[in-house]
């Protein structure tokens, strides 16, 4: 691997970047001779005929093509699936506790356990939800996800994602996005690492519209920054798992994959630093829907309508007058799972801790727990509320997310958890 991390910015830019100067052709993507005796492959991650503007495609100059692999067999994995269908949906309320750290040698291939998902990674709509929870880096181990592309969400331990484009090191209060199909290998670079995925089936990611918002809000392009290029000249026994409609596979590879030189393209990894989220609110009344906070989102056949959401809760200003400033009591046609990075919550008093997450399926009633609620409602509403030392997200679905029996097998499954809102209550006065 060369030396040295380096990244480019801007979101779904065309960029170009080469380990060794003279790699890129000029003036064509595939000569008939690459220099340094290279092969030319490109990687689509869209029809060849999509629109220009929705168009994601690279061209990778590399060692061997990726098709220089044993054959895949297999791969027994208990935890990380698409099996949605194992329990039934349920519109029962649902939180977790912080997910556990591994005991045994776990890396972060091993250590993904499936929550919750919905939709068909083979018709490419809908999205998996899992967590990982690791102490070790992946050794002589390489993945790819052939079903959808990862966003990953740190909460504890920096990551550095060695992947086919350079390397990308991503931290809690970041996130990082693998393409589907590009291959990567997970190091840790503190003894232990969590967090949150996102496995999106359907339309790639991308920024919101913002419409009256205009151009300088929430989250901006010069903010997301790929990879350059680096790569990897090794020759060994090595391991190349694959995700493929929902199972594992490994294959034996002689060489790391991790073998290409340069590459221009628009279709690569990419992360970003939550903390410089273009925060919007309301300065008068009322209470704006939770979609101002959306960072990322991936479209669905209907027009406004997210096969997929990225939303976040970060610190911010609390100033709206007469008007109640946590989240509000809600049901909504979208189902919601929510974690916690950082901090607090401020729509719940307790119970909801960073690692944990929570579940609320469509139409499903929930919002604040009643500590929160009596605190608020009775709030100096001529002071404003600074929030700070938070980061709370949400995956946000157009369909139902089906939790995993694992999951509802989980010790971590709060029982109680309705019991946060049997305290609020009768107000009434006619």
């Amino acid at each position: 691997m060369s030396v040295g991390i380096k990244y480019q910015s801007g979101f779904g830019n065309e960029f170009a970047s080469e380990a060794i100067a003279g790699v890129l052709p000029e003036g064509q993507n595939s000569p008939q001779r690459v220099a340094h005796g290279l092969y030319a492959e490109q990687l689509s991650g869209t029809a060849f005929t999509a629109p220009r503007h929705s168009n994601r495609r690279s061209w990778l100059y590399r060692i061997r093509p990726a098709a220089v692999h044993q054959p895949f067999q297999p791969l027994a994995h208990a935890h990380f699936h698409n099996r949605f269908d194992e329990a039934p949906a349920t519109p029962n309320q649902l939180r977790w506790d912080p997910w556990p750290m591994p005991t045994a040698p776990v890396d972060f291939v091993d250590g993904l356990v499936t929550i919750a998902g919905n939709g068909d990674a083979a018709a490419m709509v809908g999205a998996g939800v899992h967590v990982y929870a690791a102490n070790r880096s992946m050794q002589g181990r390489y993945f790819y996800d052939a079903d959808g592309e990862l966003l990953i969400v740190p909460q504890l331990g920096r990551l550095r994602l060695a992947t086919e484009f350079g390397v990308l090191d991503v931290a809690p209060l970041e996130i990082a996005v693998i393409p589907r199909g590009v291959r990567f290998r997970v190091e840790l670079l503190d003894a232990e690492a969590r967090g949150y995925v996102a496995e999106n089936f359907g339309a790639l990611l991308r920024l919101p519209d913002l419409g009256p918002i205009g151009a300088n809000s929430m989250a901006l392009p010069r903010d997301f920054l790929a990879p350059v290029a680096a790569y990897e000249d090794s020759e060994g026994d090595f391991e190349l798992i694959a995700k493929f409609q929902g199972a594992l596979w490994r294959a034996s590879i002689g060489h790391s994959p991790l073998d290409v030189v340069a590459w221009h393209g628009n279709y690569a990894p990419y992360k970003y630093d939550l903390t410089r989220f273009n925060t919007v609110g309301s300065i008068s009344v009322d209470h704006p829907d939770p979609s101002i906070f959306t960072v990322l989102t991936s479209p669905s056949d209907t027009a406004g309508t997210a096969n997929l959401d990225f939303v976040i809760f970060p610190p911010r200003w609390l100033v709206a007058e007469h008007t109640f400033r946590p989240p509000y009591f809600h049901r909504n046609v979208a189902s919601e799972f929510m974690g916690l990075i950082e901090g607090a919550y401020d729509a719940k008093a307790g119970g909801f801790a960073p690692g944990g997450m929570s579940l609320h399926n469509c139409m499903t009633g929930h919002g604040p727990d009643a500590a929160s609620f009596e605190k608020a409602s009775a709030a100096d509403l001529d002071t404003p509320d600074h929030l700070t030392g938070t980061m709370a997200f949400m995956f946000e679905t157009r369909m139902v997310f089906r939790p995993t029996q694992q999951a509802l097998d989980a010790p971590g499954l709060q029982g109680d958890y309705y019991r946060c809102w049997q305290g609020l209550a009768r107000h009434f006065a006619p």
